[in-house]
């Protein structure tokens, strides 16, 4: 039962199986010009799972609190639904237990009938202008390095990326900047920058809607330079992959609280790979100078452009490049004939300057200011991003972990 098409008005989904509850809510709405209403009859439990909520800009869901099918269906559509559209609760009863239940479920308001119309109008306002607040602040700009082979220099150059946006504002305040460890099993970014690894999957994993931002910011490590850093103790006897809803989870809460995140990827494809990627606004490749790496890079290019149609374009950076006058090595030439449009930069060799920094768990720029290195990556990274004004360009819309598959 719709209204009727509405392209200015702001749509309004409510899902009731009561009458008297839809009869006040058409009272309440129906009035309002600028409020496309779609009611739904029906409970939670027959028919939460397959509500849609297209183009809604709240979702309210008349739920009896008492059923625990009712409030599992519910948790089943706001994960479904995420933040947006915001889902706001409606209960015949209220108490500590039903309280935890929506907190948990992470609903955008609660009210308990019976209730005055204004009540319902303000919750509606509020969750919509809410929700409208989190999507303008929280434009995460994802920035994915994954290895073409093994030992390529990936963690280097992603701490050193990190770094580089961390201070990209100038003269402005630093914008937040998150770098995210997703080699749980070998994982070095922690050792790189000497932090503490605070991540803890395994607690996570049997209820990972403990996962919020408290949380979170109980598990990150926060570097001398104002970093922030995802990364777990190193397991490397311990041969698992952990829940792919765990891992998305994460990551999404990651990018809708921080300006920039960096992902430091494994050499092998996890179940969660393909919504780091699809999520991400650039995607390096990381090869070294050889042929055995540009071979594989270009393979990897390959299959990631085929996997993901709709992903990033891959780019390929093959690191530790050194062309000597006289030397029989790869040339740039001849990296530039086997990658093609794929390459993007070589970064250049400087081995004695990396080791010091990773021994000292510092930035390159500070063991040497505007080395070959760090100006190479500032280059691909940081220059694009600048405008006359000298602000960042927008890359792509904000990451949608949760719902990529």
């Amino acid at each position: 039962m719709h209204n009727g098409s509405k392209s200015s008005a702001t749509r309004v989904v409510i899902l009731t199986a009561d009458p008297a509850f839809e009869q006040f809510a058409r009272e309440t709405f129906g009035a309002a010009k600028a409020i496309d209403l779609a009611m739904i009859f029906g409970s939670v439990a027959e028919a939460g799972d397959t509500l849609s909520a297209e183009d809604a800009k709240v979702v309210i869901v008349d739920c009896d609190a008492a059923r625990p099918d009712e409030l599992g269906a519910l948790a089943r559509l706001t994960t479904r639904l995420g933040a947006r559209p915001p889902v706001i609760a409606v209960t015949q009863v209220f108490d500590a237990d039903v309280a935890r239940a929506l907190m948990q479920m992470r609903v955008a308001d609660f009210l308990v009938k019976p209730m005055q119309a204004i009540d319902l109008v303000r919750a509606c306002a509020r969750a919509a202008k809410n929700a409208d607040t989190a999507a303008a602040s929280t434009d995460a700009q994802i920035y994915t390095f994954l290895p073409a082979v093994g030992g390529a220099g990936v963690t280097t150059l992603a701490v050193q990326t990190a770094m580089l946006l961390l201070n990209s504002g100038g003269t402005r305040a630093k914008p937040s900047t998150c770098l995210v460890d997703l080699d749980f099993q070998h994982g070095a970014v922690a050792d790189y920058l000497d932090l503490e690894p605070r991540l803890n999957l395994a607690e996570i994993e049997p209820s990972p809607d403990r996962l919020d931002r408290q949380l979170l910011e109980v598990m990150l490590s926060h570097h001398s330079s104002g970093l922030a850093v995802v990364a777990a103790p190193n397991r490397p006897a311990e041969m698992r992959s952990f829940d792919h809803d765990v891992v998305t989870r994460l990551l999404d809460l990651v990018s809708s609280h921080f300006e920039y995140v960096v992902f430091d990827m494994p050499r092998t494809w996890f179940a969660w790979t393909d919504a780091v990627l699809l999520g991400s606004n650039k995607l390096y490749i990381v090869s070294e100078t050889t042929v055995p790496g540009l071979r594989h890079a270009k393979q990897l290019v390959a299959a990631i452009t085929e996997r993901l149609e709709d992903g990033p374009k891959p780019e390929v950076i093959v690191n530790r490049f050194s062309q000597k006058m006289f030397s029989s090595g790869l040339r740039l030439a001849d990296i530039q004939q086997t990658l093609g449009d794929a390459f993007v930069s070589a970064i250049p060799n400087d081995y004695a300057l990396v080791r010091e920094a990773i021994d000292r768990g510092v930035p390159l720029d500070e063991v040497k200011p505007g080395n070959a290195i760090t100006t190479q990556l500032k280059k691909l990274v940081v220059d694009p991003m600048r405008t006359v004004e000298g602000k960042s360009v927008p890359l792509l819309k904000k990451l949608k972990l949760s719902f990529a598959s």
